[in-house]
């Protein structure tokens, strides 16, 4: 059998090879370059976003993308010197149409990671904040370029895509250092008003944590069927969670017991349900039947039992008095 095809074909890869290695070894050294290149990039970044007092999030961030991005520059440079007739215009023609269907297939990673950078940069919540969005509630863990996940407070984890938390309303609990707290306490009708706000601010002010600057407040908001409601306000620092649910549990303390010691009454709502049977003969007679109103001292009327016995006694006495005397029975 004739190889010389083959080792002519084996002995011209070889000279390719050995034309290409120079070019290769160049384009090996530049990469190791661009590699610490990148490292030293990172750093720049990251001193930069340190100084500056960014959350770590946005350092972690802004810092792989700067060495991402010196990477990739790294290996483009090193496959132009490597294949000669690369270039990056052929790269991105070469990726035009590709690069529509890989943005429709990747559309929703692609806004999430443009969400969470803008996220990172604005910064409406932080790491450790306490937010809240729709039905979830609890303390920030991670804010990625995808999403971010909190902790609720019965120690669940939650993860919630950036593009959700980017577009929509979230209540951020801990934004600010204080937070003010209220709750609606009913007093009875007969309790002097102004001596239960006092009463209730004095509570209010005996509670370790409770501040004295803004002043508890007591304002009466609603003239309710059983009781006068009057909201007490207050303000705590710090505001998360613990804290609220420690402040409120020993401000209600105080005001209940404080409210019953000076004999304030702290009604509660009650129905009274009448069972009324008209087959009964006291039924309509407001001195024997108990439905909820008084008799009154002035004559009450009569219960239908004896109406009706009075009337038919009337219309026998009439019927009577109409008979004629020829038809009355002959005496003996």
């Amino acid at each position: 059998m004739d190889f010389s095809i083959a080792w002519q074909k084996i002995v011209q890869m070889g000279r390719d090879f050995m034309s290409l290695l120079p070019n290769l070894l160049i384009g090996i050294v530049v990469f190791v370059g661009f590699i610490f290149v990148a490292r030293g990039v990172q750093s720049l970044v990251e001193r930069l976003v340190h100084n500056r007092g960014q959350s770590q999030s946005l350092k972690l961030l802004l810092s792989r993308l700067s060495y991402v991005a010196a990477l990739i520059l790294g290996i483009l440079v090193t496959v132009t010197i490597m294949v000669p007739g690369f270039t990056p215009a052929s790269l991105l023609s070469a990726l035009g149409v590709g690069g529509v269907a890989i943005g429709f297939a990747f559309k929703d990673i692609f806004q999430n990671f443009l969400a969470g950078i803008l996220l990172l940069i604005t910064e409406p919540f932080k790491i450790n904040d306490q937010i809240q969005y729709k039905d979830f509630e609890g303390t920030v863990e991670t804010i990625q370029t995808r999403a971010t996940t909190i902790k609720t407070y019965d120690g669940r984890r939650v993860v919630i895509p950036n593009a959700e938390l980017f577009i929509n309303a979230v209540t951020v609990n801990t934004a600010y250092e204080m937070r003010r707290l209220q709750y609606d306490i009913g007093i009875g009708y007969s309790d002097d008003i102004g001596e239960a706000r006092k009463l209730i601010v004095a509570a209010i002010r005996s509670v370790n944590g409770v501040l004295a600057d803004p002043a508890p407040e007591a304002l009466v908001v609603d003239l309710a069927g059983s009781s006068v409601n009057i909201r007490a306000r207050w303000w705590i620092n710090p505001p998360r969670r613990a804290d609220i649910m420690g402040a409120q549990d020993l401000v209600l303390e105080a005001i209940k017991n404080t409210l019953t010691a000076h004999g304030i009454d702290l009604p509660f709502p009650t129905q009274q349900i009448l069972l009324h049977d008209q087959t009964e003969v006291t039924d309509g007679d407001r001195k024997s039947q108990r439905e909820g109103w008084p008799a009154g001292k002035s004559e009450v009327p009569q219960s239908r039992a004896a109406a009706q016995q009075e009337h038919r006694a009337a219309a026998a006495a009439q019927r009577g008095a109409e008979t004629p005397a020829s038809q009355a029975a002959p005496a003996e």
